[in-house]
């Protein structure tokens, strides 16, 4: 086991049975008889060790989709499925830690927690080349300056889906499989039919009409 992956073990099982970060750097190093030094090697905190652990789920979750021979071939509508099912499946395997580390957060507030900020970045990056391929695909209509802003909306559905798994209590989480294909087909008429063209012109026209 690597150096980076023995830390971020350790850590989540420190969060596990404690239910918070370690006391220190220094503790934490201590206990598992390194260098405090050799942390930073790799993490300069460990809200930043944090958001390496969550960006790790989110790699192996397009590792694995990606590594399948059907997945190229598959629209767009049903590669965002596959990642959400499929991230899922990674959550499972931590389902501990990440439920934990969520129901932590306080949701009042808009700011991103810091333990999803390489997420966000990964994702939004990763939505942003489907809606393109969306697009030249025609399963997304192009509209000026709007179009640019369904990566931050399929954030906010992540964290919809992330909510409502962390809360399910299906079984096999099938009621977490459920919402992801009503959220993914919903967000995709959206983006493909004319019902938000009608929508936003209708906005549009009350604004200029007030």
């Amino acid at each position: 086991m690597e150096k980076s992956d023995k830390i971020k073990k350790a850590f989540i099982e420190h969060f596990l049975e404690n239910g918070a970060y370690p006391t220190s750097v220094y503790a934490f190093t201590k206990k598992l008889k390194m260098p405090e030094v050799e942390f930073y090697e790799f993490y300069n905190s460990f809200e930043l060790l944090e958001s390496s652990i969550w960006l790790d789920f989110f790699k192996d979750t397009v590792a694995r989709i990606e590594g399948d021979s059907v997945y190229s071939g598959y629209s767009v509508r049903e590669k965002l499925l596959a990642f959400y099912y499929t991230w899922i499946e990674v959550l499972k395997e931590n389902r501990s830690y990440a439920s934990q580390t969520w129901r932590l957060i306080d949701k009042r507030k808009l700011k991103t927690p810091t333990f999803l900020t390489d997420l966000k970045v990964a994702f939004k990056d990763f939505t942003r080349d489907l809606v393109m391929e969306g697009k030249e695909s025609k399963e997304v209509q192009p509209r000026k300056y709007i179009d640019e802003r369904y990566p931050d909306a399929l954030w906010l559905q992540l964290l919809m889906v992330l909510d409502f798994w962390v809360k399910d209590r299906s079984k096999g989480f099938e009621q977490t499989d459920a919402m992801i294909e009503k959220a993914v087909n919903t967000s995709f008429d959206l983006m493909a039919s004319s019902a938000l063209d009608s929508v936003l012109d209708f906005a549009k026209f009350l604004y200029q009409n007030r």
